[in-house]
């Protein structure tokens, strides 16, 4: 587990949980790494033995708050999520699910990748959440790909 303290920053939302816990602000939540822009602690509500999310210290509502200038950052929260996976002793990456929920399907918001292992052991009570190719919830890959195509908008930063 990394201690390092972050300072406070001005994309800081005070009320947001996820921003607290990136900002070493929450006493509950056990940070299981971060460096300088991601922060991974574990799901509260684990839909597979190892369950974690992935955000970034900056506010970012979700992921439909992204654009192609974005893609590199989905490329290094999902390169986070596997190094986290790697740490905790998953050695079958091909078993993993990595990817994001859509609005409305969100219960923070703040930009955040589920990093679930094994995928085949995600509970069947919770598995309509973490479909694949579902409105509900898009995998890493196809995100990017999506980004890619995507020009316009803006990062939206409340």
């Amino acid at each position: 587990m990394a201690n390092n303290e972050s300072k406070p920053r001005k994309d800081l939302d005070e009320s947001c949980v996820f921003c607290l816990i990136a900002h070493n602000r929450d006493e509950v939540t056990t940070v299981i790494k971060q460096d300088e822009e991601l922060v991974c602690f574990s799901d509260i509500y684990p839909a597979a033995p190892h369950h974690y999310l992935v955000v970034p210290r900056e506010h970012i509502l979700s992921c439909r708050s992204l654009n192609r200038r974005n893609i590199d950052l989905v490329e290094r929260m999902a390169k986070f999520g596997k190094e986290v996976l790697c740490e905790q002793g998953i050695t079958d990456l091909k078993d993993v699910r990595l990817g994001f929920h859509q609005p409305p399907f969100i219960s923070v918001d703040h930009l955040h990748l589920h990093v679930l292992a094994p995928a085949s052991q995600i509970s069947s009570y919770m598995e309509y959440k973490f479909t694949p190719g579902t409105d509900c919830f898009i995998i890493e890959e196809s995100l990017r790909k999506r980004l890619g195509k995507v020009s316009s908008p803006a990062i939206k930063k409340f």
